[in-house]
């Protein structure tokens, strides 16, 4: 299997001693650098609820201003100002602005309640914060959380907008590479959070080590449409894009026939989201190819599989061309990379994507490692893998089983510095000589493919004494269009001897629900019919024994992973 050896950030050597000292630059030399290949590319770019554009020169003027009106406000060097709001141009150039004057930013997830986004902010110190309008009056209105200054990302607020901030010009606080750059929330909004701490050179680092496995392009376009607060977009869209001047065009709703039109809209060339989005997009397409039947579904799948062979044997794709007007379907005709992260994806997606002549890759990673550590290159891609590790990851699997399966450990320059506040959750899983435990399952092979079984901390013990991970499981449910959720959990069978039997908790789609007109007894019968086709699949110590059909949406973090733990305590008997 041949690797590239090229090295895309070989450009910065015609900065370094120039703008920049050592092996990386902090980030705001690296937005500086773009602005300078590339002062009138397309930097930002939104659709509404009016068109708005920025080039990299007129991002950077507004960036500036920003910083200089953080500064007369007396922004000191190291201050924690958060961010907070719906993805948007001023998102970034307040998220800029912050860095730019040489504080620390701490993003937040705008669908927290107030009560929890207040508890960030106590307990991460933060004294400023830029959130969208519709909010700014609720958040601390009375200072208790800390908050000295609010501001708003978007116009017709009391509260200073981001895009009218100006003032005397002044050269922010200077940053060293070394020096924390982000706060990121990952959980706990009760009790002590776990705030992730990320200096520049993590940031950056990763940035550029990603593209060891992937080429990006000044001409290329990403699309953000997953919360920009998360580590995934803010580093893989964001990031990436303004690392090589790139133009970065922002999503409204996570709505399949808005994030359609957008994609089209903004000729979108790097589509980056998570396995539910991409499970819906492929079904609903070839749900589309069926209703034409039987023979034109056969030609088409054959025609694909064909296509698939070829460019996983020759490297040559001609599934492009072959299913343009499949393509179309799915404003996909000018996409030139598709990357799924933020959780498991079932190998016959990834397949499908590439035989219709997508590059469609996937990767690894986690908030504390910043968060890229593994991502398939398009030219090596393996279905089954989450991804190749980048450029100066170290992996090792520690007490494998004797499938190999054993928790990963990752070290490198994308690991965090530690957990803010939190000396005692941050030595659990970082060791002093900088390996991280993902607490994540898997093993590696000779190329450095990573593959995953499961979360550690998720793991079902059965009756036999076996490991049974329920991302396993729960991969295949993800084709069934007529289940929105499935959790995978255990249930308590023999409490003496600790063992577990497997129970799979499912919420029936919308359409499912309605075809049989509310009907428990036959929406549980049809579920009951799913479960045992999915456990004709299973290895015997795999199979489900307990199906419950809930009648409310299970909890979902804001990159739409179902909070297993929260689950568990509604439904289970083990906790």
């Amino acid at each position: 299997m041949k690797f590239r050896e090229t090295q895309p950030w070989k450009f910065l050597d015609d900065f370094r001693g120039k703008e920049f000292e050592g092996t990386w630059p902090d980030i705001k030399t690296m937005f500086h650098i773009s602005c300078l290949r590339y002062p009138d590319n397309l930097c930002f770019r939104v659709f509404s609820p009016s068109e708005e554009t920025f080039t990299y020169r007129e991002a950077e003027k507004k960036i500036k201003e920003v910083s200089y009106y953080l500064l007369s406000e007396g922004v000191q060097k190291g201050d924690r100002i958060g961010v907070s709001g719906k993805n948007s141009p001023e998102w970034c150039i307040a998220y800029l602005g912050i860095i730019y004057a040489g504080a620390i930013v701490v993003p937040l997830d705008y669908s927290l309640k107030d009560q929890e986004m207040e508890h960030l902010i106590s307990f991460g110190g933060v004294s400023r914060l830029f959130i969208d309008k519709e909010r700014i009056g609720r958040i601390d209105p009375e200072g208790k959380a800390g908050l000295k200054a609010k501001y708003s990302l978007e116009p017709g607020s009391s509260e200073p907008f981001v895009l009218d901030m100006t003032g005397p010009e002044r050269e922010g606080w200077k940053a060293d590479v070394s020096d924390t750059a982000a706060i990121l929330f990952t959980s706990g909004t009760t009790g002590t959070p776990k705030g992730v701490m990320l200096s520049h050179e993590n940031l950056v680092a990763d940035c550029y080590l990603a593209q060891g496995n992937m080429n990006i392009y000044s001409t290329d376009v990403f699309y953000a449409i997953l919360p920009i607060h998360h580590a995934y977009t803010m580093l893989a869209v964001f990031f990436e894009s303004f690392s090589v001047g790139a133009a970065t065009v922002f999503g409204k709703k996570l709505v399949v026939s808005q994030i359609l039109k957008e994609l089209r809209e903004g000729h979108v060339t790097m589509f980056l989201a998570v396995p539910m989005l991409f499970n819906k997009m492929i079904a609903a397409l070839m749900a589309g190819v069926r209703k034409k039947g039987v023979l034109v579904y056969g030609l088409i799948r054959a025609m694909m599989g064909f296509s698939g062979l070829v460019k996983k044997v020759f490297g040559v794709n001609i599934g492009k061309k072959m299913f343009g007007f499949l393509l179309r379907n799915l404003s996909l005709e000018e996409n030139r990379i598709c990357i799924c992260g933020g959780g498991p994806l079932p190998a016959s997606t990834f397949r499908m994507f590439n035989e219709l002549g997508i590059d469609f890759v996937q990767g690894y990673g986690l908030t504390e490692t910043s968060p890229i550590t593994h991502l398939n290159p398009t030219e090596a891609y393996i279905e089954t893998s989450v991804g190749r590790k980048i450029p100066g990851c170290e992996v090792k699997i520690v007490d494998p089983d004797s499938d190999g399966n054993g928790t990963i450990f990752i070290k490198g320059p994308m690991v965090m510095q530690g957990y803010y506040n939190n000396s005692e959750a941050t030595e659990e899983v970082l060791s002093s000589d900088g390996w991280l435990n993902t607490g994540d399952v898997g093993h590696q092979d000779e190329n450095g493919y990573l593959y995953l079984t499961g979360r550690a901390k998720s793991v079902i013990v059965t009756e036999g004494g076996k490991n049974v991970f329920p991302e396993e499981i729960e991969d295949h449910f993800q084709l069934y269009d007529d289940i929105d959720q499935v959790c995978v959990i255990g249930y308590m069978i023999d409490k003496a001897m600790k063992s577990e039997g497997i129970r799979v908790l499912i919420y029936p789609s919308k359409s499912c629900s309605d075809s049989m007109k509310g009907d428990k007894a036959a929406i549980e019968k049809h579920m009951n019919g799913i479960v045992e086709a999915v456990n004709k699949e299973l290895q015997s110590y795999k199979k489900i024994t307990k199906v419950t059909v809930v009648d409310k949406p299970m909890p979902m973090t804001s990159t739409k992973k179902i909070k297993r733990f929260e689950v568990r305590r509604e439904y289970d008997d083990i906790v």
